[in-house]
């Protein structure tokens, strides 16, 4: 008797086990992206046209099969990968410094590297890499002092050094936010993190008014005097940066950027002053959203996108094909999607068992957020062109498999959540 209970109660349990697995498979973080993969694959099938020359069938292909390795992923415990996180770290580093030995350059950027069988980028591996390593060095850490920033800092400092040199600047710029955002949920003080943030202000002073420089960093002085116990001393070290940033500021302009990023950076403030040249991309991604109007043209209607007057429009300006194709109507749905997407991030965040495993839910949060923010913005002129992907819709193998690895990753968090055990 007692065997027959114990055998219906494990059959039970088995059978609870595999509807759950199933639901996740099913769950809105693995369909909401694999969505948005099908509907960019119609979109650039639209852009590129012939069947056989079309990359519309790779990337839907290369979504699925970050569908399933997401869902694979999540069987395993962020616990278990904890050791082997360090290693992986080192060998991003080397990958990115072998870039500049035996790198592929496309389009002015040496950012590949090519294993025979298939290519990769390193940088797109590289917020993988630095993200986990970062919430391992985070976790348990509480960011009270300068000392407790340094190690944090350095991890992220070498990637980002190799990445912006190559040059590139979206994937710089992201790790930048990232660290901000997960430092600011280990409850590091808020003026702190404007101190970091401002540094983008202080080097867009030094070009534009450089006199108000005089006031500026005296103020970068006061907020860390007032916002640390060591007034005296993070007071100096918030001055020094700021004038470190202002001095470096015009070597890594003349030296970090090259010359297309440069005017990428100026003509989005005016596009018009070289609408054949660095504002066309603009120009022309405004004037293919305007035209799809509320409802759009239709998908494969679009006749800028089907003409194609928008170079690369398959990478870093699909969302301009989206506003022409579904209009204003599906442009909304996308940004819901997106915004259903990084709400379930957060509340996964808020409820992971452990510090490492919030960290690295609202690092991926950060990612996400930040790049669908300045993309949107780049392709309605409200922001530079910075080479920033559209996650799930622009193309790109390595960047498509990678943000399906983060999902995966918060899967296998959510599954072992508090509010999934509750």
């Amino acid at each position: 008797m007692y065997r027959r209970i114990s055998l219906l109660v494990k059959r039970g349990f088995l059978q609870k086990k595999e509807t759950r697995s199933s639901a996740f498979l099913f769950s809105p973080l693995l369909i909401i992206p694999l969505f948005l993969v099908i509907i960019s694959g119609v979109l650039i099938k639209s852009i590129q046209g012939e069947f056989f020359v079309s990359n519309y069938l790779g990337h839907i292909l290369t979504g699925f099969l970050g569908y399933f390795l997401a869902f694979f992923i999540s069987y395993v415990p962020l616990e278990r990968i904890r050791k082997y996180l360090i290693p992986f770290y080192l060998c991003t580093l080397i990958s990115l410094c072998l870039i500049y030995f035996v790198g592929i350059s496309v389009s002015g950027s040496q950012r590949w590297l090519n294993l025979g069988i298939f290519s990769f980028q390193p940088s797109e591996v590289a917020k993988l890499s630095t993200l986990l390593t970062l919430a391992l060095v985070l976790d348990k850490k509480i960011i009270s002092t300068i000392r407790d920033l340094v190690l944090p800092l350095l991890i992220v400092i070498l990637p980002w050094l190799l990445v912006f040199f190559q040059p590139d600047l979206g994937t710089s710029l992201v790790l930048l936010v990232m660290t901000g955002v997960m430092l600011y949920w280990m409850q590091m003080p808020i003026e702190w993190i404007l101190i970091l943030v401002f540094c983008i202000v202080t080097s867009v002073l030094h070009f534009t008014l450089p006199m108000v420089l005089i006031f500026w960093i005296p103020f970068m002085g006061y907020l860390a005097y007032r916002s640390s116990k060591k007034k005296i001393i993070f007071s100096t070290f918030a001055v020094s940066l700021h004038l470190v940033v202002a001095k470096l500021t015009p070597i890594l302009w003349q030296y970090g950027l090259k010359e297309y990023q440069k005017e990428r950076l100026v003509l989005f403030l005016n596009p018009n002053i070289d609408p054949l040249g660095g504002g066309y991309h603009l120009l022309q991604s405004k004037i293919a959203i305007g035209s799809g109007g509320f409802w759009g043209t239709g998908l494969l209607q679009g006749k800028l996108t089907n003409l194609q007057f928008i170079p690369e429009q398959h990478t870093d300006f699909i969302y301009s094909a989206l506003g022409e194709e579904l209009g204003f109507l599906g442009c909304v749905i996308v940004l819901f999607l997106f915004f259903l997407l990084i709400k379930k991030l957060i509340y996964i965040a808020q409820n992971a068992r452990s510090e490492f495993e919030s960290l690295v839910v609202i690092g991926v949060a950060a990612i996400f957020l930040f790049q669908i923010i300045i993309n949107l913005f780049m392709t309605v002129g409200l922001g530079p062109v910075t080479g920033i992907p559209l996650p799930f819709m622009s193309y790109g193998r390595t960047s498509l498999l990678i943000n399906f690895i983060f999902i995966g990753l918060a899967l296998s968090i959510l599954k072992r959540s508090r509010s999934l055990r509750s």
